[in-house]
């Protein structure tokens, strides 16, 4: 069975019982929802644009399209799971044990089970296993992932928000002023709000930080006999992580800490940091264009600009030129490790033991960054819907396995499930579970 989700919704690799989708943990997780299409379903979803059967004469979507994301395989709208854990959770409090009472689908009863599904079949995992503490930090029970521990990464990703916002300013009153037509200064600023969306988004998500419950998962156990730990934090480390000494974390495919966003850039916020990147080059080479375009073909007096916004524009041109150049080098740095599939860390270290030659990763597929939740949400700063969650962040938990085989063998859901526990001994785990666990 495979579990969809994100990256706060995201999407877990194969377990004991199949593959599967899920959410994550993370600061700001991604609700799944309660709505799932059965077996005798209406024929509409054949005709979703990311259902492999879909008619590509009626659907919008060009087939190039789904097969570059790699979303033939995911129907959106069948594969939530059809159980509302709030509902459980409630009717649990009032029961005191949810196991006990009226049949699950009854009324008045917990909600009902979904329907079996087979071994490589997808669904969502609604269930939130982040905690709900109303709190900041890097650990497992902040509620929002934000990192504090360095001052100087604080200073530098509020200078970017200055920056910014200088810029805005800046384009306003050109506009404000015609010199510039209005419509591109609403353009301009549209894209940087953008920008900063989704810095505030690479800032606060969590970047794939390995839980202390991590367990490797099944393909890692089928070809290797032996599994990494990290002496930091002393549990599971999955391939391509690295531990960070400013998060006190260790993050799933980690490329690199950025101080600019005051966080790393991992497996969970790769996409809002390359959106990042995109805009703020795009938002630079607009102002550039602008600029060169009013200093070199502005003849008379109604496209000049205000003697006082002559100097806030050369202020504003060093700036973007400083800004078109780190953006173009850090793109081409982060597309470089899309095609390889080496991350920064691991570039440096393969460059310096001179090792670059004998790298046999592959190439990062684009599903794996921008998910498979449609092509018109790559754009956007929302979180990413992960078709194999486990399998991009390299780890799975004995409660998510536990979760799933409950569901898989029809049993009622236990609410007692703690997914914030350091350990998996105060969970009993199914023998089969337990055969994906570290030796």
């Amino acid at each position: 069975m495979r579990r969809v989700g994100s990256n706060q919704s995201q999407t877990a690799g194969t377990s004991s019982t199949g593959t599967s989708f899920g959410n994550g943990s993370g600061a700001m997780p991604l609700d799944g929802t309660n709505a799932i299409m059965d077996d005798s379903a209406s024929s509409d979803r054949n005709n979703h644009p990311l259902h492999p059967e879909a008619d590509s004469s009626a659907s919008p979507v060009p087939s190039c399209i789904r097969r570059v994301c790699g979303c033939e395989t995911f129907d959106y709208q069948r594969e939530f799971l059809n159980y509302d854990y709030e509902a459980a959770a409630k009717y649990s409090k009032e029961t005191g044990d949810i196991s006990s009472g009226k049949k699950p689908g009854d009324a008045g009863g917990p909600p009902a089970l979904p329907r079996i599904r087979a071994r490589g079949e997808y669904y969502v995992d609604s269930f939130n296993d982040a905690t709900w503490s109303c709190s900041f930090g890097t650990s497992e029970e902040g509620g929002i992932w934000m990192n504090s521990n360095d001052q100087a990464g604080s200073i530098m990703a509020a200078l970017v928000w200055l920056l910014m916002l200088y810029s805005i300013g800046t384009m306003t009153l050109l506009a404000a002023t015609a010199g510039i037509p209005p419509i591109l200064g609403m353009l301009y600023c549209s894209i940087c709000v953008m920008a900063l969306a989704c810095h505030a988004k690479t800032s606060l998500t969590d970047p794939g930080s390995v839980p202390q419950a991590a367990v490797p998962i099944e393909a890692q156990r089928q070809f290797s006999t032996s599994h990494s730990m990290c002496g930091q934090c002393q549990t599971f480390k999955p391939p391509m992580s690295h531990h960070c000494r400013i998060c006190n974390r260790c993050v799933s495919k980690m490329d690199h800490h950025c101080p600019w966003m005051n966080n790393c850039v991992g497996a969970g916020n790769l996409k809002h940091f390359l959106l990042f990147l995109l805009y703020t080059w795009t938002t630079a080479a607009f102002a550039l264009s602008l600029f060169g375009w009013n200093y070199f073909m502005c003849a008379d007096e109604e496209c000049t600009f205000h003697p006082v916004l002559v100097h806030l524009v050369r202020v504003m041109t060093i700036l973007a030129v400083g800004a078109f150049l780190f953006t173009s080098s850090m793109l081409m740095n982060v597309c470089y490790g899309l095609m390889t599939g080496i991350g920064t860390i691991d570039r440096l270290k393969k460059k310096a033991t001179n090792t670059m030659s004998q790298s046999d990763e592959e190439p990062i597929p684009l599903k794996d960054v921008f998910g498979v939740a449609g092509y018109h949400t790559w754009l956007l700063p929302v979180d990413p819907v992960f078709e194999n969650y486990d399998g991009v962040m390299g780890y799975t938990t004995p409660q998510r396995l536990l979760r799933e085989q409950q569901l898989m063998e029809h049993k009622v859901v236990s609410m007692k499930i703690n997914p914030t526990t350091s350990a998996a001994s105060t969970v009993e785990i199914p023998a089969c579970v337990n055969d994906f666990l570290p030796v």
